[in-house]
């Protein structure tokens, strides 16, 4: 069966992403801390780009939360595509948990958008039925990666753990009793520590 994979950047205090997201500040205030090793930091090392390798390799299918496609709330704003600009990363379908209907959304580069209103276990069965063999990744946010990982259904987990304490925000591990992960292999740099945790036989 192929994997389900989720990669997420936290803080040592536990935090995905900095309180107050909004438009300005799409991880929260401080949340782009937790990143720099993506994201051009010149201390950035090898391990760094492995991890983003890991990061960036092809999905069949990806699920993530509303508030990670964007920083409306209630009813949606046509206008708005997401974050990501006329060609997002993921070049593939992506299934957006929303309690809003909306039209599907085709990108350039391959990506389009779909808006699922009846939950996680919807969208994750739409992801696994639509990507075959290539697997399905969590893309975030923290509510859809706490769902995935309460549901069992995530087999590998990357988390890449910053030197950065944010203090409050959105956690990942709130209400998860048991990960079943154990992990498989780890990279460090400066601003970050990389562990890839696969699922325990």
């Amino acid at each position: 069966m192929p994997d389900t994979t989720c990669h997420m950047s936290i803080s040592l205090d536990g935090f995905v992403a900095g309180p107050d997201q909004s438009r300005e500040h799409p991880l929260g205030r401080r949340g782009h801390d937790v990143h720099r090793w993506h994201l051009g930091d010149e201390r950035a090392t090898e391990a760094d780009e492995i991890a983003a390798g890991w990061l960036m390799r092809p999905r069949g299918a990806y699920v993530m939360g509303r508030n990670m496609f964007g920083p409306i709330r209630g009813e949606w704003d046509e206008d708005w595509r997401g974050w990501w600009g006329p060609e997002p990363p993921y070049h593939a379908p992506v299934f957006v948990l929303t309690r809003h209907d909306r039209e599907s959304i085709e990108m350039e580069g391959g990506t389009t958008f779909h808006f699922v209103t009846d939950g996680f276990d919807a969208a994750y069965a739409r992801a696994r039925e639509t990507a075959g063999d290539a697997g399905v990744d969590i893309a975030g946010g923290a509510s859809t990666v706490r769902q995935a990982l309460v549901a069992g259904v995530v087999d590998e987990l990357t988390l890449d753990i910053a030197p950065v304490l944010l203090g409050s925000g959105e956690r990942i591990f709130d209400g998860v009793d048991d990960l079943g992960l154990e992990p498989v292999e780890v990279l460090h740099s400066p601003l970050a520590t990389h562990i890839r945790y696969r699922r325990a036989d």
